[in-house]
């Protein structure tokens, strides 16, 4: 197995962009780092990275770290239901 490459981070339109609107103060507006996220062709790849490397801090694929840990705990949580 290989380990995955970040070649797609020089393909962000963050890469681009002012990095201080990516990781706003607490209480900042996040709006204009997923503005910008949600033209990148490379999204999803930075949100599966963030995932993967729990990334705490910062907009990452158009998410907040809030809504990253919502997707991580809906990855996570069993499966609700009978046993089979």
């Amino acid at each position: 197995m290989t380990a995955p490459t970040l070649d797609w981070q020089a393909q962000g339109l963050c890469a681009q962009t002012d990095p201080e609107s990516f990781f706003p103060e607490q209480g900042g507006s996040t709006f204009q780092a997923k503005k910008v996220c949600g033209a990148c062709d490379v999204r999803a790849q930075c949100l599966e990275y963030a995932l993967a490397n729990n990334e705490r801090y910062g907009i990452w694929g158009g998410t907040s770290e809030r809504e990253r840990r919502r997707i991580t705990a809906a990855r996570t949580a069993p499966a609700l239901g009978g046993a089979a």
